[in-house]
């Protein structure tokens, strides 16, 4: 159990630190190298689509390497995912800027970010697979949630390694070079990550439903995508509901702050950078025990509990940032990853325990990446425009609460799932009632 928590875990941070180093870099670097001559706002908001495409192409993602991870097993297909994701990162940090070959930069940065988007949307579905569907001891939710700290442990890599680079880098020798070395560190974290994933075994509870299926001459599920959109329909809606507001959450917490902070608010992009790695700090030592608390409580009161905290500190979040005071500005985001975290740590067992093993890797990953289009995909552009039209930040914690709202639904209306063995969930009915 041991090697494929640390497989799942090593290899989906490298992932999400490849994926958060482009976001931070798209807040404060792509706006100048590869979307320079217009305005400021007007280039920031063109970086940030870039962003938004790798979210986007997730669901592609997951549903092209979902379908393989049913049919020919998960091990495989983590693999292949982090290659593709890997290797699409360190190639951002090879790109030529606007200034030398003109159109052709934001071009090649739109494609790469694509690559990035395909190989993460079928990354999480696998990682959480992997480990839900290896354990024998009941604890799932635990497990699971250390699949979910690799977001967070990621976030801290990426945005240590760039507030290192900016406090340090004179800001010609940055925006020269030095930008381009959170990327090229990728082929050094693909090839560890490589090394680990290669010595995994495959999921029991894959493996055995594979052999009931032979035995029992079942008919193979031909295209998985389908199947689900067939008969687990209500399901698929719960996960993507119970998903988008803590993903929304997530990035107006941590990486929003990169934003309104050092645009609207005039604060120091090192101030900004430190402010979302201590954030990162707090939720990836939160995660792990919000997981161990679902075990014990469900795993519904816990993300419940977590959606209307997030919803009432929405608010004081953007009081603690208009405030300006250095102290305030690095334990805002601190605080709502915290509450993030009650929200999130469940997730990697709440969403898979909704499908049958059969199905559960399309199932888990479209749910969960379609809510990342919804959610985080479509977040820093929604809140940028709620800033321009309203001038006020609260506009967004408006907006957040919305989205936590909807995740409070689907969760209570959600079947309570976590005494459930992984070879019976969501085999017989699907997941639609308390």
């Amino acid at each position: 159990m041991k090697r494929v928590v640390a497989a799942s875990f090593v290899g989906t941070t490298l992932e999400y630190y490849d994926f958060f180093a482009y976001s931070t870099a798209a807040s404060i670097v792509f706006p100048v190298l590869f979307f320079p001559g217009s305005d400021p706002a007007i280039g920031l908001i063109l970086a940030l689509s870039t962003y938004a495409v790798g979210y986007v192409v997730r669901p592609l993602g997951a549903a092209v390497f979902g379908h393989f991870g049913d049919k020919i097993g998960r091990k495989n297909v983590l693999v292949t995912t982090l290659l593709l994701m890997g290797l699409a990162s360190a190639a951002v940090g090879l790109l030529p800027t606007y200034e030398n070959i003109g159109i052709w930069a934001p071009i090649l940065l739109v494609a790469l970010r694509f690559l990035q988007g395909i190989g993460i949307g079928g990354e999480w579905g696998g990682a959480a697979l992997m480990v839900t569907e290896s354990d024998k001891s009941g604890r799932r939710g635990f497990f699971g949630s250390l699949v979910q700290s690799a977001a967070p442990t990621g976030l801290l890599l990426a945005t240590g390694i760039f507030t290192l680079l900016t406090s340090t880098l004179a800001k010609d020798a940055f925006m020269s070079w030095g930008w381009r070395i959170p990327f090229l560190i990728s082929f050094l974290l693909v090839a560890i990550g490589l090394y680990i994933r290669m010595k995994l075994a495959e999921s029991p509870v894959f493996e055995e439903a594979e052999k009931k299926a032979e035995a029992k001459k079942q008919e193979e599920v031909k295209a998985p995508l389908l199947y689900v959109f067939a008969h687990y329909k209500k399901a698929l809606a719960l996960a993507v509901g119970a998903r988008i507001g803590s993903d929304i959450a997530f990035y107006i917490f941590a990486l929003f702050v990169l934003v309104y902070g050092t645009e609207h608010l005039g604060l120091p992009k090192s101030l900004a950078l430190a402010a979302s790695t201590i954030s990162a700090v707090a939720q990836m030592i939160a995660i792990p025990l919000f997981g161990a608390l679902c075990d014990k409580l469900g795993r519904r009161p816990v993300m419940i509990g977590g959606a209307i905290a997030g919803i009432i500190y929405s608010f004081v979040f953007i009081a603690m940032l208009n405030s300006k005071e250095p102290f305030l500005v690095l334990i805002a985001p601190a605080i709502g990853l915290v509450i993030v975290a009650a929200m999130y740590a469940p997730v990697a067992s709440f969403i898979p325990e909704l499908f049958p093993t059969k199905v559960r890797y399309t199932g888990a990953a479209v749910g969960f990446q379609l809510a990342g289009v919804f959610g985080g995909g479509f977040a820093p552009l929604i809140a940028i425009q709620l800033i321009a039209l309203t001038t006020s930040g609260f506009s967004v914690a408006g907006y957040l609460s919305a989205a936590l709202l909807l995740m409070v639904y689907c969760v209570y209306i959600a079947k309570e799932t976590s005494k459930i063995a992984m070879t019976d969930a969501g085999a017989k009915t699907p997941a639609t009632t308390r």
